[in-house]
């Protein structure tokens, strides 16, 4: 990711419903996540109860749960939240492009906005680094989601 963000934007996320569909592999990791996510869309006013969370195996299945989450649910948008560390092989990466563009194909078909919540990492320590340490990327994804679903309410009216 760069490390030239985007000026952070204030969106009320009163009245929005938001779809989070999150690996159980690395569960210490996708777990710091995923509170981070669900903590961040609370305090920008997202109602507990229009927050759903579902759980897959890993990053690979993140687009079907998305793409049923989006037929079933028709949230205004939908954060996929995982995490893949290189291994001794290249599956990382064959994982980390499926999961990626699954989730955009997702986002397309459906006219939900899909945040890619998938952290890709060379090693644990940055892994690490981007869910338990110091660069808190669950609440860049939470206000990636606020602000997508604030301009589909915005194309909505």
């Amino acid at each position: 990711m760069s490390l030239a963000a985007p000026k952070d934007l204030t969106v009320d996320g009163t009245g929005l419903s938001v779809g989070i569909v999150a690996a159980r592999y690395n569960p210490t990791l996708v777990d710091a996540l995923l509170h981070q996510v669900y903590e961040h869309l609370q305090a920008a006013g997202v109602k507990e109860k229009k927050i759903r969370v579902y759980r897959v195996p890993g990053s690979n299945e993140l687009p079907s749960a998305a793409q049923w989450l989006a037929s079933a649910t028709k949230p205004d948008v939908i954060v996929a939240l995982g995490v893949i560390i290189r291994g001794d092989t290249k599956h990382y990466e064959l994982v980390a492009e499926a999961s990626a563009q699954g989730l955009m194909r997702v986002a397309l078909d459906t006219r939900t906005a899909v945040i890619n919540g998938v952290v890709v990492a060379e090693n644990q320590k940055q892994a690490d680094d981007r869910c338990i340490g110091k660069i808190n990327r669950g609440a860049e994804f939470a206000r990636a989601a606020l602000e997508m679903a604030d301009l589909k309410r915005r194309f909505s009216k």
